[in-house]
C-alpha cells in the first residue's frame, strides 16, 4: 500500500537495508517496514552451505581423472560479499534480482579445482586414485591460507573427495591389471602353499630320519656300552685270573722252595745222622764181627741169643753128628714169636 513493504528474515539471513544508496540498517533476523521506491534490500545467507562439485583433471602420467566430492562453507563477512556480488532481493528474502548468488558457488568450485589440479598433477593415476583423503587434506590447508577466499569473506568448513575415477577404458585396463595381479598372487599363493606342504613333508621326513638315526646311535651306544662292560668284566676276570695265577706261581715257588728247604734240611739231617752214626761206629771199625755180635747180644732178649746160637750151629752143621732140641726150648721160642706178633 502506497509502496510501503514489510520484511522479516530468519536469523541465518544477514540483511542490509539501503535507502537512497546509503545503508540504513543491517543485521540478522531483522523485521522492519521500508518504502520500496527508495529502498534496496540485500539478503545474504550466513548459514553453512554444501556445494557439490565434479570436474576433470590430468595426472602426472597424462591420464584423465574425474574428481567428485562436496565442499562446505559459510559467509563470515556479509559486507564484503555484498560489495562483490549482487544479493539484492525482490520483496521475498530468497528471491534475488540477479544470478550473482549462484556465481559465488562457481567461484569457490573454480578455486577448489585450481588447488586440486596442483596436487593431481604431481601424482600418477594409481597414486591419485589411492590418495583422495590426502589430497582433500592438502587442498583444505591451501584454502585456509588462500587470499581469494579471504577476499570473498567466506570460510571453508570442510572439503571431502568422494571419488577419483579414471575414464572407463583406463578403469577397465586397471581392473584387468589388478585382476591379473590378483590371479598371479593366487597362483603364487597356491605355489607357496604347495611348496610349504612339500617343505613340511621334507621336514617331517627329515625328523623321522633324524629320529631313526638317533635311535640307531642310542642302540649303538648301548651295544658299545655292553661290549665295553663285557670287556671290562673280562679284563677284570683276566686280572683276577692273572693274580690267582701269580698267587699259584708264588705258592708253587713257595712250595718248591719249602720242599727244597725240607729236602735240604732232610739231607743235612741225614748227613748229620750219617756223620753221627759214622762217628759212633768209627771206634768199632777195627773190631771182630763176632766180638761185636757178642757185645750186642749182652743186653738183648735171651731168645735172640738162642737164635744166634742156633745160627752158629747151622753154620757148622757138617761137623755135628747128632743134635737134640727139647720141646721146652721150642715152646719158649714160639711163645716169644707169638707175643711179638
Amino acid at each position: 500500500m502506497f509502496g510501503i513493504q514489510y520484511l522479516k528474515v530468519t536469523p541465518n539471513q544477514y540483511v542490509i537495508h539501503y535507502t537512497n544508496g546509503r545503508p540504513r540498517r543491517a543485521g540478522c533476523g531483522l523485521a522492519f517496514f521500508y518504502f520500496r521506491p527508495i529502498s534496496s534490500i540485500v539478503s545474504i545467507p550466513i548459514s553453512s552451505t554444501d556445494i557439490p562439485y565434479i570436474f576433470n583433471e590430468i595426472t602426472q602420467d597424462f591420464q584423465p581423472v574425474t574428481i567428485q566430492g562436496q565442499l562446505t562453507c559459510r559467509i563470515t563477512e556479509p559486507e564484503k560479499i555484498a560489495a562483490l556480488l549482487d544479493y539484492t532481493i525482490d520483496r521475498a528474502p530468497t528471491r534475488y534480482v540477479s544470478g550473482d548468488p549462484q556465481k559465488l558457488h562457481m567461484r569457490v568450485i573454480n578455486l577448489l579445482q585450481v588447488a586440486a589440479r596442483a596436487e593431481i598433477q604431481h601424482m600418477t593415476l594409481k597414486e591419485a586414485m589411492r590418495s583422495s583423503k590426502e589430497i582433500a587434506e592438502r587442498v583444505m590447508e591451501q584454502f585456509g591460507e588462500s587470499k581469494a577466499i579471504r577476499d570473498l569473506g567466506i570460510e571453508i568448513l570442510s572439503i571431502s573427495i568422494e571419488a577419483i575415477k579414471a575414464v572407463p577404458e583406463t578403469a577397465r585396463a586397471l581392473e584387468a591389471e589388478a585382476r591379473e595381479e590378483l590371479l598371479r598372487q593366487a597362483d603364487l599363493a597356491i605355489y607357496d602353499r604347495r611348496n610349504a606342504a612339500v617343505e613340511q613333508e621334507r621336514r617331517i621326513r627329515e625328523n623321522e630320519l633324524n629320529t631313526e638315526i638317533s635311535i640307531e646311535d642310542k642302540q649303538r651306544q648301548i651295544r658299545e656300552t655292553r661290549v665295553n662292560a663285557d670287556l671290562a668284566v673280562e679284563a677284570r676276570q683276566q686280572q683276577v685270573r692273572e693274580k690267582m695265577l701269580d698267587g699259584e706261581i708264588k705258592l708253587e715257588k713257595e712250595r718248591t722252595k719249602l720242599v727244597s728247604t725240607k729236602a735240604e734240611n732232610a739231607r743235612m739231617e741225614a748227613n748229620a745222622q750219617a756223620y753221627a752214626i759214622e762217628a759212633s761206629l768209627k771206634p768199632l771199625d777195627g773190631l771182630n764181627p763176632e766180638t761185636l755180635q757178642m757185645l750186642s747180644v749182652q743186653s738183648t732178649d735171651p731168645r735172640l741169643m738162642v737164635s744166634m746160637a742156633l745160627r752158629e750151629i747151622s753154620r757148622n752143621a757138617g761137623k755135628i753128628n747128632n743134635l737134640n732140641i727139647s720141646p721146652d726150648l721150642l715152646n719158649t721160642l714160639m711163645a716169644g714169636s707169638q707175643e711179638s706178633a
